[in-house]
């Protein structure tokens, strides 16, 4: 509604080719600033914008960016178990895949439904566990106890590193749960293990509660999913409290800024982590994929390959080849709308879980 009743008609008669005039525009014209439907109305506009100035150039954006630095983009993809023995196998599938980096996530005894970990049997043909925690229109709930995490996890990287050696790259999310003593303690029992990155380890609000887990331990960290501006990660960015910032193209205002914040992060030895949940659409992996092959402060991008139903609608230029994902040569960002396709899919909303402690109060989800 912001998008088609605010935004848009502000467009109507002004020259696409304005870009940055246009963001300034849509921005700094607003009194109320920031947040993830007014910044993700914003990059709707700024990557179409970006897009059409491609195909009038007939370049790829990479190009339009300042060129590649680099010949593939980093990628992991999600291995999942119901128990370390299971999550294991999936981190062995992902590596026969190709993968040279793998997010592991396992179930966590006496809870159920714990983050990140699929259904059994779910499975995405020939990438791995079809995780999608959005399963209906009201949120499940669910249960969560810090204590049994902090308990398996260490566990489940020991088991990883016996079983699949110091080569693979093993990144995880504990997706906002922990307090900062709790991230701390965690950070501190991975280290052994040399994680990738430990993602999301307390609530990204709270910018300094990232001090404390500085101070205890040297497991890189990754945050920023859920934020929408420079502003929401400038302390942690200028201070050195993370390693990989993830805030994604779709929900940051689009390339105008996300450039700006990349450049930012590269200035601190910060590097780019975006954020790749199938919830984002192959339009905004695409964007991000041109981004991914200019930025030269780039770390890895997730990679949560779409359903079939998904890339119908959307053809696309970017492939996934030895453990690395490509954006193609086609004018502008690569990916395409089938109307057509479209109009066979109505949409289902679905909401994500919340999480209680054990004794039935909110925790954070």
């Amino acid at each position: 509604a912001y998008l088609e009743q605010h935004v848009v008609p502000n467009l109507i008669g002004r020259d696409a080719g304005l870009i940055e005039d246009t963001w300034q525009f849509l921005y700094r014209g607003a009194y109320w600033r920031r947040g993830p439907v007014t910044m993700t109305a914003i990059a709707a506009v700024d990557v179409a914008l970006w897009d059409i100035l491609g195909k009038l150039a007939g370049l790829p954006l990479y190009r339009l960016l300042g060129g590649r630095s680099r010949d593939g983009v980093l990628a992991y993809g999600h291995a999942s178990g119901r128990d370390i023995d299971e999550a294991s196998a999936e981190v062995g599938r992902y590596i026969q895949l190709g993968y040279r980096a793998v997010r592991a996530q396992c179930g966590i005894p006496g809870i159920k439904k714990p983050y990140g970990v699929s259904d059994a049997g779910a499975r995405v043909s020939g990438a791995g566990s079809g995780y999608e925690p959005a399963e209906s229109a009201l949120p499940a709930e669910t249960v969560w106890s810090a204590a049994r995490y902090l308990d398996i996890v260490p566990k489940l990287f020991e088991r990883l590193r016996a079983d699949h050696g110091r080569e693979v790259e093993l990144l995880h999310d504990a997706h906002h749960r922990l307090t900062p003593v709790e991230a701390a303690r965690l950070a501190r029992d991975l280290e052994p293990h040399r994680l990738f990155w430990l993602e999301d380890a307390t609530p990204a609000e709270d910018q300094q509660a990232f001090e404390l887990i500085r101070h205890h331990s040297v497991t890189p960290l990754a945050v920023g999913e859920v934020f929408n501006s420079i502003w929401d990660c400038k302390h942690l960015i200028e201070a050195r409290l993370i390693d990989y910032i993830r805030t994604t193209i779709v929900h940051a205002g689009g390339i105008t800024h996300v450039r700006r914040l990349a450049d930012f992060a590269g200035l601190h030895q910060v590097r780019t982590g975006f954020h790749g949940a199938t919830d984002l659409s192959p339009v905004c992996m695409g964007a991000a994929l041109h981004f991914d092959t200019w930025a030269p402060n780039f770390g890895i991008q997730e990679y949560m390959p779409h359903s079939p139903e998904t890339l119908e609608v959307f053809p696309r230029d970017y492939t996934f080849r030895d453990g690395s994902l490509h954006c193609g040569e086609s004018p502008g960002h690569g990916v395409d709308l089938d109307e057509s396709a479209a109009s066979r899919f109505p949409y289902s909303p679905k909401q994500l879980p919340i999480a209680r402690l054990p004794d039935g109060s909110m925790w954070d989800w």
